[in-house]
């Protein structure tokens, strides 16, 4: 009597095949800030994904947050390069329920070049 899994192990291998090819092409396709983007497009990403929750990333909106500014504000304030330190340490405000953020050296330079391109003229 030959067992019932040899039987279907022809089909199992291609779902598998089939499975591992699905996720191979996920991972290729990879965060949206993979190489090759431009630093503004990470830097994008990043203040989306870390900051959108309470301030305006983009050129235009308001801050979900009434008391955080709106990044395109933010030279009007100080100079953007000024950033850099604090958003390698930890940007610590006077919100309390602001969190602290800490990124490495490559995302502040990403994150710096972000905030240059949307600054309000």
């Amino acid at each position: 009597m030959v067992p019932s899994w040899s039987v279907r192990r022809p089909a199992l291998s291609a779902l598998i095949a089939t499975q591992l090819g699905t996720l191979g092409a996920v991972a290729l396709s990879g965060p949206a800030h993979a190489a090759g983007d431009t630093p503004i497009d990470k830097g994008e990403v990043l203040v989306r994904e870390n900051c959108s929750r309470c301030h305006a990333i983009g050129r235009e909106g308001d801050s979900p947050h009434k008391e955080a500014p709106p990044f395109r504000t933010l030279a009007a304030k100080y100079p953007i390069e000024d950033l850099s330190e604090s958003l390698a340490e930890g940007i610590i405000s006077g919100h309390p329920d602001m969190p602290v953020f800490v990124f490495k050296p490559d995302d502040v330079e990403a994150i710096i070049e972000y905030l240059k391109s949307i600054q309000a003229q």
